[in-house]
């Protein structure tokens, strides 16, 4: 079978795999409407390609009616459902591209209609172009760093952006290395160096551009381990790390997921995430767990929790999974709080 053979397996017969699309804004009654069609790749894209463009003649109507907030979110929607079709091909490929390229179109028509300011943003990891967007309320009381999981584009993560803007702090993404159009436009493979290198890189353009503002990092699953990771960075205030990954976990991960790595991954490179041991923890870290996380083990959160030696604090949910995903909205609210905690 193919790696999208495989994935289309997935979506099929595991229903928890949607748990984090339905949580990033995928609206249940469009995903019952076409998940039986799911058989092949023709019919994914069929699928998704008449919802995201019905979503985007609705936000054109609702434009015309000068109802930009609804408009807005609409334009997001269509974002997504685009981007779940880029999403399905794992390896960098002009039809790739394109999906891609659809849902950057439609992000950008929603960024056009916000009150927020958006401001796109590029830095070079050898040689390669790194895309960012930054979201900038009129008073920002602080700047939150959206550290994506790999298998993540920073568009995705709108409904983060939205919850911490409106709480008036100003958020800064970008697609790491493998990651959403630094892969697929810019060519950008993951490896562990190169995502040490972001994460400094990501620390210091935020500084430069918002040096009077104090600095915090979110993270979920791989991006919650380069959260901990960035925590010992001088520059950095908080860290708040949502089931963050451990490279020495023993779980047998999906086979599509695998093979998905693999075409993001540079051919040397066996793993992305950092270890843990022998970092120089200088700043506060909260961590959150599932109690249901089959990919992050009781003992491994809990170990790592005990080994933090500066301020610290753990959340914990009995009936969550991996991502805790069903209460990212509380969690979002908790990080705020806990990052203006003096």
């Amino acid at each position: 079978m193919s790696t999208i053979d495989k994935t289309l397996l997935t979506v099929n017969l595991i229903d928890g795999f949607w748990d984090r699309w339905l949580a990033h804004g995928v609206d249940k009654d469009d995903l019952v409407k076409i998940r039986s069609s799911f058989l092949t790749k023709e019919t994914w894209i069929k699928g998704w390609e008449k919802l995201a463009n019905q979503k985007v003649l609705e936000a054109e109507k609702l434009k015309q009616q000068k109802n930009y907030t609804e408009a807005e979110l609409k334009f997001r929607i269509a974002g997504l459902y685009y981007n779940l079709i880029q999403w399905l091909i794992p390896e960098r490929t002009e039809e790739k591209i394109n999906w891609l390229i659809h849902s950057l179109n439609a992000f950008q028509k929603a960024d056009s209609l916000s009150e927020i300011r958006t401001r796109y943003a590029q830095i070079t990891i050898d040689h390669y172009p790194i895309f960012g967007r930054i979201r900038i309320p009129s008073q920002p009381v602080g700047v939150i760093v959206i550290i994506n999981p790999i298998d993540s584009t920073k568009e995705e993560l709108f409904t983060y952006e939205k919850d911490f803007v409106e709480k008036n702090f100003a958020t800064v993404s970008f697609d790491g290395p493998g990651q959403g159009a630094s892969f697929t436009i810019g060519g950008c493979k993951a490896t562990k160096e190169k995502w040490k290198t972001f994460i400094h890189e990501v620390i210091n353009y935020t500084d430069s551009h918002f040096s009077n503002l104090p600095i915090y990092l979110f993270g979920t699953s791989s991006g919650a381990a380069w959260s901990i990771y960035g925590s010992c960075h001088p520059k950095v205030s908080k860290a708040l790390a949502v089931s963050p990954a451990f490279p020495n976990e023993t779980i047998k991960l999906p086979d599509y997921f695998v093979e998905r790595l693999q075409a993001i991954l540079n051919p040397d490179s066996d793993h992305i995430l950092p270890s843990f041991d022998h970092l120089d923890f200088r700043n506060p870290i909260m961590l959150v767990h599932g109690k249901r996380d089959v990919m992050v083990s009781d003992q491994n959160i809990y170990q790592l929790y005990e080994q933090l030696p500066v301020e610290k604090c753990f959340k914990e949910y009995e009936e969550e999974g991996h991502c805790c995903n069903y209460k990212l909205p509380e969690i979002r609210e908790l990080a705020v709080s806990w990052f203006q905690q003096t």
